[in-house]
Protein backbone atom coordinates (compact mmCIF):
# COMPACT_ATOMS: atom_id res chain seq x y z
CA UNK A 1 0.00 0.00 0.00
CA UNK A 2 1.45 3.36 -1.06
CA UNK A 3 1.96 5.82 1.74
CA UNK A 4 0.78 9.38 1.24
CA UNK A 5 3.22 12.14 2.03
CA UNK A 6 2.15 14.34 4.96
CA UNK A 7 1.17 17.87 3.97
CA UNK A 8 3.62 20.42 5.36
CA UNK A 9 2.73 24.00 6.20
CA UNK A 10 2.82 25.80 2.86
CA UNK A 11 4.24 29.06 4.25
CA UNK A 12 7.09 27.27 5.96
CA UNK A 13 7.65 25.43 2.68
CA UNK A 14 7.85 28.72 0.75
CA UNK A 15 10.25 30.11 3.35
CA UNK A 16 12.46 26.99 3.32
CA UNK A 17 12.65 26.91 -0.48
CA UNK A 18 13.44 30.63 -0.46
CA UNK A 19 16.30 30.09 1.99
CA UNK A 20 17.71 27.34 -0.25
CA UNK A 21 17.68 29.71 -3.21
CA UNK A 22 19.45 32.37 -1.17
CA UNK A 23 22.14 29.87 -0.21
CA UNK A 24 22.61 28.82 -3.85
CA UNK A 25 22.98 32.42 -5.01
CA UNK A 26 25.48 32.93 -2.20
CA UNK A 27 27.53 30.07 -3.62
CA UNK A 28 27.18 31.55 -7.09
CA UNK A 29 28.30 34.95 -5.83
CA UNK A 30 31.30 33.44 -4.08
CA UNK A 31 32.53 31.59 -7.16
CA UNK A 32 31.99 34.66 -9.33
CA UNK A 33 34.06 36.80 -6.95
CA UNK A 34 36.74 34.09 -6.88
CA UNK A 35 37.10 33.95 -10.67
CA UNK A 36 39.78 36.06 -12.30
CA UNK A 37 38.03 35.74 -15.67
CA UNK A 38 34.68 37.58 -15.58
CA UNK A 39 33.17 35.38 -18.31
CA UNK A 40 34.06 32.21 -16.44
CA UNK A 41 32.73 33.77 -13.25
CA UNK A 42 29.44 34.63 -14.94
CA UNK A 43 29.14 31.09 -16.32
CA UNK A 44 29.82 29.48 -12.94
CA UNK A 45 27.38 31.83 -11.19
CA UNK A 46 24.63 30.31 -13.35
CA UNK A 47 24.94 27.07 -11.36
CA UNK A 48 22.90 28.78 -8.67
CA UNK A 49 19.87 29.47 -10.86
CA UNK A 50 20.18 26.11 -12.62
CA UNK A 51 19.93 24.27 -9.27
CA UNK A 52 17.05 26.53 -8.18
CA UNK A 53 15.07 25.69 -11.31
CA UNK A 54 16.07 22.03 -11.40
CA UNK A 55 15.20 21.30 -7.76
CA UNK A 56 12.21 23.65 -7.57
CA UNK A 57 13.52 26.01 -4.92
CA UNK A 58 11.84 29.40 -4.60
CA UNK A 59 13.36 32.57 -6.04
CA UNK A 60 11.65 35.96 -5.90
CA UNK A 61 12.87 37.07 -9.33
CA UNK A 62 11.67 33.78 -10.83
CA UNK A 63 8.20 34.07 -9.30
CA UNK A 64 7.33 37.75 -9.39
CA UNK A 65 6.53 37.89 -13.11
CA UNK A 66 3.74 35.34 -12.72
CA UNK A 67 1.82 37.67 -10.38
CA UNK A 68 0.25 39.08 -13.56
CA UNK A 69 -1.75 35.89 -14.09
CA UNK A 70 -2.19 34.71 -10.50
CA UNK A 71 -4.44 35.45 -7.50
CA UNK A 72 -3.77 37.41 -4.31
CA UNK A 73 -2.42 34.46 -2.26
CA UNK A 74 0.34 34.09 -4.85
CA UNK A 75 1.46 37.65 -4.07
CA UNK A 76 1.84 36.62 -0.42
CA UNK A 77 3.75 33.50 -1.51
CA UNK A 78 6.13 35.67 -3.53
CA UNK A 79 6.65 38.00 -0.56
CA UNK A 80 7.45 35.08 1.77
CA UNK A 81 9.85 33.76 -0.86
CA UNK A 82 11.62 37.14 -0.87
CA UNK A 83 12.05 36.95 2.91
CA UNK A 84 13.44 33.41 2.58
CA UNK A 85 15.84 34.53 -0.14
CA UNK A 86 17.12 37.35 2.08
CA UNK A 87 17.64 34.95 5.00
CA UNK A 88 19.48 32.48 2.76
CA UNK A 89 21.85 35.13 1.44
CA UNK A 90 22.44 36.42 4.97
CA UNK A 91 23.32 32.93 6.23
CA UNK A 92 25.64 32.30 3.28
CA UNK A 93 27.37 35.67 3.70
CA UNK A 94 27.87 35.31 7.45
CA UNK A 95 29.37 31.85 7.07
CA UNK A 96 31.60 32.68 4.10
CA UNK A 97 32.98 35.77 5.83
CA UNK A 98 34.58 33.40 8.35
CA UNK A 99 36.64 31.33 5.87
CA UNK A 100 40.24 31.99 4.92
CA UNK A 101 39.35 32.65 1.29
CA UNK A 102 37.58 35.88 2.27
CA UNK A 103 40.87 37.67 2.84
CA UNK A 104 42.95 35.70 0.32
CA UNK A 105 44.15 37.18 -2.95
CA UNK A 106 42.25 36.11 -6.05
CA UNK A 107 44.34 33.89 -8.35
CA UNK A 108 47.42 35.81 -9.49
CA UNK A 109 45.85 39.22 -8.90
CA UNK A 110 46.79 41.37 -5.94
CA UNK A 111 43.20 41.68 -4.71
CA UNK A 112 41.17 39.85 -2.09
CA UNK A 113 37.58 38.61 -2.30
CA UNK A 114 36.84 41.11 0.46
CA UNK A 115 38.19 43.92 -1.75
CA UNK A 116 36.18 42.72 -4.72
CA UNK A 117 32.87 42.53 -2.91
CA UNK A 118 33.43 45.94 -1.30
CA UNK A 119 34.06 47.47 -4.74
CA UNK A 120 30.98 45.71 -6.16
CA UNK A 121 28.70 46.96 -3.39
CA UNK A 122 30.12 50.50 -3.46
CA UNK A 123 29.46 50.75 -7.18
CA UNK A 124 25.87 49.60 -6.77
CA UNK A 125 24.67 51.60 -3.76
CA UNK A 126 26.30 54.82 -5.00
CA UNK A 127 24.63 54.58 -8.41
CA UNK A 128 21.88 57.07 -9.23
CA UNK A 129 18.26 55.93 -8.59
CA UNK A 130 17.16 55.86 -12.23
CA UNK A 131 20.16 53.77 -13.24
CA UNK A 132 19.53 51.31 -10.39
CA UNK A 133 15.89 50.91 -11.42
CA UNK A 134 16.58 50.48 -15.15
CA UNK A 135 19.37 47.95 -14.58
CA UNK A 136 17.01 45.99 -12.35
CA UNK A 137 14.24 46.02 -14.98
CA UNK A 138 16.47 44.36 -17.55
CA UNK A 139 17.59 41.77 -15.03
CA UNK A 140 13.93 41.02 -14.26
CA UNK A 141 13.23 40.44 -17.95
CA UNK A 142 16.12 38.00 -18.17
CA UNK A 143 15.10 36.10 -15.02
CA UNK A 144 11.53 35.64 -16.23
CA UNK A 145 12.89 34.49 -19.59
CA UNK A 146 15.15 31.95 -17.88
CA UNK A 147 12.43 30.47 -15.67
CA UNK A 148 9.67 30.44 -18.28
CA UNK A 149 12.04 29.15 -20.95
CA UNK A 150 13.15 26.33 -18.66
CA UNK A 151 9.53 25.43 -17.94
CA UNK A 152 8.70 25.19 -21.62
CA UNK A 153 11.81 23.12 -22.35
CA UNK A 154 10.89 20.70 -19.58
CA UNK A 155 7.42 20.29 -21.07
CA UNK A 156 9.10 19.37 -24.37
CA UNK A 157 11.68 17.18 -22.54
CA UNK A 158 14.46 19.28 -24.04
CA UNK A 159 17.18 19.12 -21.38
CA UNK A 160 19.84 20.79 -23.52
CA UNK A 161 17.52 23.70 -24.26
CA UNK A 162 16.61 23.98 -20.57
CA UNK A 163 20.27 24.24 -19.63
CA UNK A 164 20.99 26.85 -22.32
CA UNK A 165 17.99 29.04 -21.50
CA UNK A 166 18.98 29.20 -17.82
CA UNK A 167 22.72 29.71 -18.24
CA UNK A 168 22.66 32.39 -20.94
CA UNK A 169 20.37 34.94 -19.22
CA UNK A 170 22.41 34.65 -16.02
CA UNK A 171 25.68 35.20 -17.88
CA UNK A 172 24.18 38.19 -19.67
CA UNK A 173 22.94 39.92 -16.51
CA UNK A 174 26.26 39.35 -14.74
CA UNK A 175 28.40 40.59 -17.64
CA UNK A 176 26.14 43.58 -18.30
CA UNK A 177 26.05 44.54 -14.63
CA UNK A 178 22.27 44.37 -14.32
CA UNK A 179 20.90 44.49 -10.76
CA UNK A 180 19.55 41.27 -9.26
CA UNK A 181 18.08 42.12 -5.85
CA UNK A 182 18.77 38.69 -4.28
CA UNK A 183 22.32 38.29 -5.58
CA UNK A 184 22.99 41.86 -4.47
CA UNK A 185 21.68 41.04 -0.98
CA UNK A 186 24.40 38.41 -0.73
CA UNK A 187 27.05 40.86 -1.89
CA UNK A 188 25.79 43.48 0.56
CA UNK A 189 25.78 41.14 3.57
CA UNK A 190 29.12 39.71 2.44
CA UNK A 191 30.61 43.23 2.37
CA UNK A 192 29.56 43.80 5.98
CA UNK A 193 26.43 45.90 5.36
CA UNK A 194 28.03 49.30 4.61
CA UNK A 195 25.97 52.54 4.47
CA UNK A 196 22.57 51.06 5.39
CA UNK A 197 20.61 54.22 4.50
CA UNK A 198 21.87 54.11 0.90
CA UNK A 199 21.37 50.34 0.81
CA UNK A 200 17.69 50.63 1.79
CA UNK A 201 17.05 52.95 -1.16
CA UNK A 202 19.05 50.67 -3.45
CA UNK A 203 17.15 47.51 -2.55
CA UNK A 204 13.73 49.16 -2.76
CA UNK A 205 14.58 50.28 -6.30
CA UNK A 206 16.18 46.93 -7.23
CA UNK A 207 13.20 44.92 -5.98
CA UNK A 208 10.79 47.26 -7.77
CA UNK A 209 12.82 47.11 -10.98
CA UNK A 210 13.11 43.32 -10.91
CA UNK A 211 9.35 43.14 -10.34
CA UNK A 212 8.55 45.45 -13.25
CA UNK A 213 10.98 43.61 -15.51
CA UNK A 214 9.57 40.23 -14.56
CA UNK A 215 6.03 41.38 -15.35
CA UNK A 216 6.79 43.06 -18.67
CA UNK A 217 6.87 39.86 -20.71
CA UNK A 218 3.59 38.31 -19.45
CA UNK A 219 1.83 41.69 -19.63
CA UNK A 220 2.83 42.32 -23.24
CA UNK A 221 2.06 38.69 -24.12
CA UNK A 222 -1.56 39.39 -23.18
CA UNK A 223 -1.65 41.59 -26.31
CA UNK A 224 0.02 38.99 -28.50
CA UNK A 225 -1.42 36.26 -30.72
CA UNK A 226 1.30 34.02 -29.29
CA UNK A 227 0.45 33.81 -25.56
CA UNK A 228 2.71 32.22 -22.97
Amino acid sequence: MEQTKPNKNKWISFLADGILSGLMLGIGGMVSLSSENRFLGAFLFSLGLFCIVQFKYGLFTGKVGYIVNRDLPYVAETAVTLVGNALGTLIAALLLRQVRFFTSTVSTMDVTISDRVQATVDGKIHDNPLSIFILAIFCGILMFTAVEGSRKCKEEKNFAGSLFVVVMPVMVFIICGFNHCIADMFYYFFAGCPEPSKAIVYFILAIAGNSVGGMIVPLLKKLSNQPL
